[in-house]
């Protein structure tokens, strides 16, 4: 069944800058730049913990010696801290860089997810972590991240976490004018892996901006392919396999029709972003992101793995 949609999502709302919900706790953090300034933020990154557990990620990210800090932390069990209020300045995108602007951090709230990370197979079947906890091969997705050349073990996420996780991001949204959703390995592709393959990022973005659907319609010459995205998403939950790839090229043409001689779809890729496999025809494959179209498959990497939606 799929968990996103099996009950209705968990109520949030933004008071005077501090989450209100069930399960919702406040532990103030001194490690902030200040307020942010007038538009922002209008950014939202996404993190793993690479920790234990919450508690001991918190204790590091209120810590006034550690020289990092977070807006929020989501356990496993789904309960939320919120470290700052989110008109503050928090410190955990460190040296980033995206779509032209550097220094993360003064644009963004950060979510910090209860996560050990990467992983590392002790040949009996089991992977431990940095910090030396063992995990059992239930709890692990083996996947290549889009920032590495090679297969790797990653910690799954629990799905109350990424449901939990998923009402944040719509209640930030829908207070402040929040148009971009990243992982920090998007921002710091030379250092970062998080939140990594087991996390589903690129679906979580498209689920967020479901209730701008209309404006979208209305607004870009793409409204029908963006819808066709957005349906194949819902699809794409129910399943518990799927089928992505990860652009290899410096800058990928997304066309409307399998061949050249198509027209291309307003706003090409570029390397390492995450796409959907629709179907394949020759040399070419259908491909989803948030819109659909079609990219030669010379320029992408193909993963197949299990979904992160399913145990």
């Amino acid at each position: 069944m799929n968990t996103l949609h099996a009950s209705p999502l968990p109520l949030f709302s933004i008071d005077d800058h501090i989450l209100t919900g069930d399960n919702i706790t406040f532990r103030l953090s001194p490690n902030t730049s200040g307020r942010f300034q007038s538009g922002s933020p209008d950014t939202i990154v996404i993190h793993f913990t690479a920790g234990s557990s919450l508690s001991s990620s918190v204790n590091v990210l209120t810590n006034a010696d550690s020289g990092v800090s977070a807006h929020f932390a989501v356990g496993r069990n789904g309960d939320i801290v919120q470290m700052l209020p989110t008109n503050k300045i928090a410190w955990h995108a460190g040296e980033s860089y995206y779509e032209g602007r550097s220094g993360l951090n003064q644009y963004s709230i950060g979510i910090e997810l209860d996560n050990a990370g990467q992983l590392k197979a002790r040949g009996d079947g089991t992977f431990e972590s940095w910090f030396g906890e063992i995990f059992g091969e239930n709890e692990v997705l083996a996947a290549q991240h889009i920032n590495q050349q090679s297969m790797g073990y990653w910690h799954k996420y629990t799905d109350v976490q990424i449901v939990r996780t998923l009402s944040l991001c719509k209640a930030l949204c829908s207070h402040y004018n929040i148009s971009t959703i990243v992982g920090h390995e998007e921002i710091a592709p030379s250092r970062k892996v998080d939140p990594g393959p087991a996390f589903p990022l690129q679906r979580l973005k498209a689920a967020v901006l479901q209730s701008d659907s209309e404006r979208w319609a209305t607004e870009s010459s793409d409204s029908n392919s963006q819808r066709e995205a957005h349906d194949q998403i819902q699809r794409d939950l129910a399943s518990p396999v799927k089928r992505v790839a990860n652009v290899s090229a410096n800058s990928l043409n997304v066309r409307k029709g399998p061949d050249v001689s198509y027209p291309t779809v307003e706003n090409g890729l570029n390397k390492g972003e995450v796409l959907k496999i629709l179907e394949k025809r020759g040399e070419w494959a259908k491909v989803s992101y948030t819109k659909v179209g079609w990219v030669n498959t010379k320029y992408i990497n193909e993963i197949t793995e299990k979904s992160p939606f399913k145990s």
